[in-house]
């Protein structure tokens, strides 16, 4: 069971803890383990390394589901014949690379775990906008099959020059400004309600979420306030007038806009949603990617409805052209929850805005790991497009992210505060919002076609 310890381990290189080399040597670790292994063997030692990092990190999904993804990536390229350094530096990272784009559409996608989130904070973050977080996981493992020839392999100067050369280059990368200023900062506060999740939809509570909010959107100079995905477990045309005025002339206050998580009905189909209020014309956005049997019920499965009792947990889709909110003077790119996990549909709507939010209800997870992890996704996703990422949550991680990827401000958790800060948006295009991933898989893709190819005309 030693692979799947290694697994379980590898946790500790994303956050809360962060320990990005602890990767490196247990990817190093899996590699020593499929090397010279036959098919099976690394098909069940990459089962076992995918269970335990599933298992440790995300054990509120099914990680035995997940876990078969590393194995049919360990499968695949003991598959392919090839010397120690190419199966090292380019087979394996190619297989996980690919394997981790799968996660990223199969069955809607559940890329939550891919390795390159780890990178955040260190060296490697530079190559992000290049090519987003798989090449990060392709930067990683190729690190990872350097370290193992540093041990195993008989050209040590070689392999201690090139790992010199990926982080040193990853490094430099960091002063590349790909983005400039679009205008000037404008205050922003973020709201956190911290509402117990058994009692966010119980109506006896409405009444109270209600003045918590108002409250926290009231007495601030911030020309944009955000609150949290649903902040009011009410449909929105049920919501009182009066309600919906007095957090609008909390904006107004301030010659500003709010942004209101809410569900919103619109005949017989009903969202997951953000409407603006205040000095801008009314807009909204509906979220697009939903979560399987959290917000929508997949065909045929109707009957799950009926034993879960899961409130709201039938959305309509949003449509996938919904413009950016142009609100306090700036263009927002908004997403919902799990929506900013997906890079390269945040990079499709980041394109043609300044300033990217997020609004989330993260009291579902309670006090695990997933808070910091969802955090750590998106400071990526604020150095992916070169864009400051607001995060406003109902029970934490609320905070603050400029386009490098730092936390300017944020939130304790379980705690109801508001955040005020100043949100500078920008302007222009790094190279993924260009091409997103596919220059990393397709370059993943080539090289385990051409050694498939290579091996069978060798044959």
């Amino acid at each position: 069971m030693s692979s799947f310890l290694a697994g379980a381990a590898t946790v500790l290189a994303f956050a809360p803890v962060g320990l990005f080399p602890l990767a490196a040597a247990t990817f190093a670790y899996l590699i020593h383990l499929w090397m010279q292994a036959p098919p099976r063997l690394c098909f069940w030692r990459g089962f076992w390394f995918g269970f335990g990092l599933y298992l440790a990190g995300v054990s509120w999904v099914y990680c035995a589901f997940l876990a078969l993804f590393p194995a049919a990536a360990g499968w695949l390229q003991a598959r392919i014949p090839a010397s120690n350094w190419v199966r090292a530096c380019l087979l394996i990272p190619s297989a996980w690379v690919l394997f981790e784009w799968t996660l990223d559409w199969i069955f809607t996608g559940f890329p939550w775990m891919a390795i390159g989130y780890a990178s955040v904070g260190w060296p490697l973050q530079g190559y992000a906008p290049l090519g987003g977080v798989y090449l990060l996981t392709f930067a990683t493992l190729a690190l990872a099959g350097l370290l193992w020839l540093l041990v195993h392999g008989p050209r040590k100067a070689e392999c201690v020059m090139v790992i010199v050369g990926i982080v040193g280059v990853g490094q430099a990368l960091h002063a590349v400004q790909w983005t400039r200023p679009s205008g000037e900062p404008i205050n922003a506060a973020l709201l956190q309600g911290n509402i117990e999740q058994e009692m966010k939809f119980n109506p006896q509570r409405y009444a109270g979420i209600f003045d918590s909010y108002a409250r926290l959107a009231e007495g601030t100079g911030a020309k944009l306030i955000v609150l949290p995905e649903t902040a009011l477990p009410r449909f929105y045309h049920r919501i009182h007038p009066a309600e919906l005025a007095r957090l609008e002339a909390a904006a107004r206050s301030n010659g500003g806009d709010l942004l209101l998580g809410v569900p919103y009905a619109q005949g017989e189909d009903y969202y997951n949603s953000v409407l603006t209020l205040g000095v801008s014309p009314q807009q909204s956005y509906h979220k697009r990617h939903l979560v399987p049997f959290g917000e929508f019920i997949p065909p045929g499965f109707g009957w799950v409805l009926e034993i879960l009792h899961i409130p709201m947990s039938d959305f309509g889709r949003g449509s996938a052209e919904q413009p950016p909110l142009a609100v306090a003077g700036q263009r927002v790119a908004v997403n919902i929850c799990y929506e900013d996990v997906f890079g390269d549909e945040i990079a499709r709507r980041a394109a043609d805005s300044t300033l990217l939010v997020n609004m989330s209800n993260v009291a579902w997870f309670g006090d695990s790991l997933a808070p910091a992890q969802h955090l750590q996704i998106a400071r990526l996703r604020a150095i992916e497009t070169g864009r400051m990422h607001l995060t406003a949550t109902n029970t934490g991680i609320t905070a603050a992210i400029d386009r490098d990827g730092r936390v300017l401000g944020r939130l304790p958790q379980f705690a109801e505060a508001r955040l005020e800060v100043a949100a500078q948006g920008y302007e222009g295009m790094t190279p993924y919002l260009h091409l997103y991933h596919w220059p990393i898989v397709v370059f993943s893709l080539l090289w385990l076609a051409l050694f498939t190819i290579r091996a069978r005309f060798i044959r």
